[in-house]
């Protein structure tokens, strides 16, 4: 599966992108955490459905760097075979 989350809040400069790779790795997931011009941070993630579920946990979960206010997620099919997980 590919999950892609925005995530708004204070999200950016607190290294959540840093953090969300960690734990996107730890899940065995590929993709990439990017900062977007209107201060969310998108994240781009693909594997099981499983862990793409736990990484959208995650990112709701409150245990995060900064603050998140809204996570919208959008569920699709997997592009291309990205390796490894990366910020941007």
């Amino acid at each position: 599966m590919r999950l892609t989350a925005w995530v708004r809040g204070r999200v950016q400069g607190v290294g959540f992108r840093w953090w969300t790779r960690s734990r996107a790795l730890e899940l065995g997931l590929t993709g990439w955490a990017r900062n977007t011009a209107d201060g969310r941070v998108e994240v781009v993630a693909q594997g099981t459905r499983r862990a793409c579920e736990d990484l959208l946990g995650l990112l709701r979960g409150g245990d995060t760097p900064g603050r998140v206010d809204v996570v919208v997620e959008r569920w699709s099919e997997p592009k291309g075979s990205p390796e490894g997980f990366v910020e941007r």
